[in-house]
């Protein structure tokens, strides 16, 4: 389905088509084995061979490309209060003043087994729901679309968000091996190596990335002391600086540690994440996501989001260690689904009644490993060693406890040897995980995207 808009956009009225359409997905043979739908946004009277395009999606896996499509990137955007929160219902759908269209043209890319993309049997969607399978096939798409629309000269940058980063950076890896180098990717609350998500007995690392972030959250929530109440970035450098050296050391010695060096560390760590001595000596000085957003805020039956620590819920059973649901997940999905909903039905005028799958579409994700931790970290240094030309913009929020800002930047620390600090950016800004659902966050953000592709 095609249609065409206008756009007033910084005193310029944009001209553009929108398409909707399913891009078949096919095997070596030349068999269709699945479709993926993909709303695309190019501008009207535009030279395609210097417009840039860039190719977009969420992550999961198994979200659609609905957040950033309807929150950040696309023409139109859902209304949420400007701390991330619902608004009062009827929710509302807009004009995006920060809309990155004026700088590139758009492809906003839904997986098989999300939105309304599907494989053509549930042995096929086992194998593309998974690692190796979904960055397969997202790369085909991409090639199809390149090949179709006659963009194979066109500056190509990828943007994805959450696993959606873990897809983009092992996709300018597979792409690179296909002739195709990207001119930049985007991530946005970046996961790229789960081992620095996932904490246990013999893996302290995770614990000592997540210390910043609930400093932020506690500090947002003024349960800090005063003295780190006044200025947020200073206290977030200090509890840095002490997170990845006296705490990760305390870690790893373990039962080791002396009972007197065990009291001074519990009595920081709770000084830095607004818990009590008692909670953190009790989790063995090892609190976990779940246990935080249950605590902090407990003694006001209060549950903290996972995804936006600004956010909260009401504890209708506050006890036990872990969250009944997220705030951060059901206070946004409503205001987003509905304006999607109402929008590609009335305004791109694409009317099916097949289901939309936001998330959770997907067949039992392939992780493709039993004993080890999923990374596409090497992946993307390939890229950067086979193209020296590309980019990485790497973007996150104070407040979101999935995708912590600190471990972005820990694991970019692991690059100069393959790539110049002009190469690489890290960017931080107010906001959880959708932190581009902030005005000003989202408006510097565009700013950053549009700097990094001004300079092609």
């Amino acid at each position: 389905m095609v249609t065409h808009h206008k756009l007033d956009l910084n005193g310029k009225t944009l001209e553009y088509t929108a398409t909707v359409a399913q891009m078949p997905i096919k095997d070596a043979s030349g068999e269709t084995e699945a479709h993926i739908c993909y709303f695309a946004y190019t501008l009207d009277h535009a030279e395609a061979a210097k417009r840039p395009l860039t190719f977009c999606f969420n992550g999961g896996p198994g979200s659609a490309s609905i957040w950033v499509h309807m929150g950040c990137m696309g023409p139109r955007k859902s209304v949420l209060m400007d701390d991330g929160n619902m608004p009062p219902p009827p929710f509302q759908l807009v004009d995006n003043p920060s809309t990155w269209l004026d700088q590139t043209d758009l492809v906003f890319i839904d997986p098989v087994g999300t939105g309304y993309s599907r494989a053509k049997s549930a042995d096929v969607a086992r194998r593309m729901n998974g690692v190796a399978g979904d960055i397969r096939s997202v790369g085909e798409f991409i090639r199809m679309y390149l090949t179709r629309n006659d963009r194979w000269v066109s500056p190509i940058f990828i943007a994805g968000e959450s696993y959606g980063t873990f897809r983009a950076a092992g996709l300018a890896g597979n792409l690179v091996e296909q002739g195709v180098a990207v001119n930049g990717v985007i991530l946005i609350s970046t996961i790229l190596n789960y081992g620095t998500a996932r904490g246990g007995m013999f893996n302290n690392t995770p614990y000592a990335l997540l210390l910043p972030t609930f400093a932020a959250d506690a500090w947002y929530h003024k349960r800090l002391a005063p003295e780190l109440q006044k200025d947020l970035k200073a206290t977030l450098k200090e509890v840095e600086a002490w997170a990845m050296t006296d705490f990760l050391e305390a870690l790893n010695k373990g039962d080791s540690l002396s009972e007197g060096d065990r009291k001074a560390i519990v009595a920081k760590a709770a000084r830095y994440t607004g818990l009590s001595e008692e909670y953190v000596d009790n989790s063995n000085l090892r609190v976990d996501v779940q246990r935080f957003t249950r605590e902090l805020l407990r003694n006001k039956k209060q549950t903290v989001g996972r995804l936006d620590g600004r956010l909260t819920g009401p504890s209708g059973l506050n006890a036990g260690e872990s969250s009944e649901y997220d705030p951060s997940g059901t206070l946004t999905r409503p205001p987003f689904q509905v304006a999607f909903m109402q929008y590609i039905r009335n305004e791109l005028n694409f009317k099916t009644d097949t289901n939309y799958y936001v998330s959770g579409g997907i067949a039992p994700w392939d992780w493709g490993t039993e004993n080890g931790f999923v990374d596409t970290t090497a992946a993307l240094r390939d890229a950067f060693t086979k193209n020296p030309h590309m980019k990485v913009l790497v973007c996150a929020g104070y407040y979101d406890l999935a995708t912590p800002y600190f471990a972005s930047k820990i694991q970019l620390d692991q690059f100069p040897a393959y790539a110049s600090p002009g190469r690489v950016k890290l960017v931080v800004y107010p906001g959880g995980h959708m932190f581009y659902s902030r005005d000003a966050s989202r408006q510097a953000f565009r700013a950053d995207v549009q700097e990094m592709m001004r300079d092609e």
